[in-house]
């Protein structure tokens, strides 16, 4: 059963050391997401979701590395034989929960998976232990503005503060009902991973949400959530 989740975004220049000087710019937002992602320690199983190539999941030889951005991070350092590189959602997802000293399983979400199999698997993944803990990785859309990865996209603003609220409120019926060929339109990194949190959480009473950070500094949208249950 879910009982907590985080909600954070995943770009590389989260990390203080890839952004350089512009590492001020996201201190509110990785002060929010430290703040989520530290509800989770306690939980019976720690789960990170995010975006990636295929619904998959990986195993505990597997490794994050920044390598490929720019940066010389690799977590853990001393690679086994045969270890396999997370996708970069579940990467920042490692960061985050290093900063917090925890660990966790991994679990990808392919980014075109349909919302039915991104419900069916957040169903899945809430049935592991009594108490499921979900660190939920997304981007918003990423057409902001002129100067955004995808231009501007009217539809954009719209679409991410529909996302705003509906994570703000835990409210499964909304994440659940977003479009994949709109997301896809205005590059919506998240919907997929946000989709098996409404699967992990449909059908359960006493999930509350909190938005605590709701950015697109670089017209990106970046938000950073979490979900409780009551009492916890």
């Amino acid at each position: 059963m879910l009982v907590a989740a985080a909600v954070c975004p995943h770009p590389p220049v989260l990390v203080p050391e890839m952004a350089g000087e512009a590492a001020p710019e996201l201190d509110a937002l990785r002060a929010a997401c430290d703040r989520a992602v530290g509800r989770l320690a306690g939980a019976d199983a720690l789960i990170v979701v995010g975006g990636g190539a295929e619904t998959r999941s990986y195993g505990p030889d597997a490794y994050a590395s920044l390598r490929p951005y720019g940066l010389g991070w690799t977590s853990p350092c001393d690679l086994e034989d045969g270890a396999e590189p997370l996708p970069l959602s579940l990467t920042i997802g490692r960061w985050l929960l290093e900063r917090q000293g925890l660990g966790a399983r991994y679990q990808a979400v392919a980014f075109d998976a349909e919302p039915e199999d991104c419900l069916a698997l957040g169903r899945e993944v809430a049935e592991t232990a009594d108490d499921v803990a979900l660190l939920v990785m997304g981007d918003g859309s990423a057409c902001r503005s002129e100067k955004a990865p995808g231009y501007l996209d009217v539809r954009a603003r719209p679409y991410d503060e529909g996302v705003a609220r509906a994570l703000g409120d835990a409210d499964t019926a909304a994440l659940a009902a977003l479009d994949p060929g709109v997301s896809r339109d205005v590059q919506a990194a998240g919907r997929a991973a946000w989709q098996v949190l409404a699967g992990a959480a449909g059908g359960t009473a006493g999930l509350t949400g909190e938005l605590l950070a709701d950015e697109a500094p670089y017209g990106v949208g970046y938000f950073v959530a979490g979900w409780s249950r009551n009492g916890r």
